[in-house]
């Protein structure tokens, strides 16, 4: 399969990950009055993009494409050592686990699949997503810019259709938000390679409020999404 193709698959809402099921603190954001309209949905989605993803998930995600290339198995195996430390909360944590896990068994069905994928599936406790997404990736041809990308547009999509249900939102006012994220992400990918390229030091996953509503969301009386 051509890169682009396998990259656009990645992506895909319809990849048996089950990232439709989570809202990542956005549906306990709607319950606290953070967001409740479109208004007030792009900018925390914009802050997410990047205190977030840029500052954690996506660095990470760059370190490990080239740990998989180079088959650095041990510092394959400290990255997702520390993707698991830094989720915040149980429903954070378990997320990053199940979605994983559900890659890692998707990878071992696909043709050109190598000793790698029983390689991620070994990781402990769980290979962790975004580490999961890296060697698809690799396996996919992508470049780390257009595996950033890929990741970046995916979790996009995903809060969006989180937002259209839990704020709720209206098609055309989820588009408008899928517009901005999108437009983001170039730079937000370019600002997480640089943070990758300047070293583990410099990769950081702090986002108090985040994990303070997703705390609130494990135990939240009503509630349409896992986490």
């Amino acid at each position: 399969m051509a890169p682009l193709l396998a990259l656009m698959r990645l992506a895909s809402p319809a990849l048996p990950v089950g990232g439709f099921s989570y809202s990542e603190g956005l549906e306990a954001a709607v319950d606290a009055g953070c967001v409740a309209d479109e208004a007030s949905a792009l900018p925390w989605l914009q802050h997410q993009l990047r205190l977030t993803l840029q500052r954690a998930e996506l660095p990470l995600l760059a370190s490990a494409h080239a740990a998989w290339q180079a088959r650095d198995l041990a510092r394959v195996e400290a990255l997702n050592d520390w993707l698991m430390q830094t989720r915040e909360t149980r429903e954070l944590r378990l997320q990053c686990e199940q979605m994983g896990r559900s890659l890692t068994d998707w990878l071992r069905q696909r043709p050109g699949a190598d000793d790698r994928v029983a390689a991620l599936r070994a990781l402990k406790p769980a290979p962790g997503w975004p580490v999961a997404f890296a060697l698809a990736g690799v396996l996919a041809g992508a470049t780390p810019r257009e595996l950033l990308l890929t990741f970046g547009f995916a979790w996009a999509e995903n809060m969006v259709q989180a937002a259209l249900k839990a704020v709720p939102l209206g098609q055309s006012a989820g588009q408008r938000l899928l517009d901005a994220l999108a437009d983001a992400l170039p730079a937000v990918a370019d600002a997480a390679l640089a943070t990758a390229a300047e070293g583990d030091a410099c990769r950081q996953s702090f986002a108090p409020m985040l994990a303070i509503l997703s705390a609130r969301h494990e135990a939240q009386y009503s509630r349409l999404f896992r986490s």
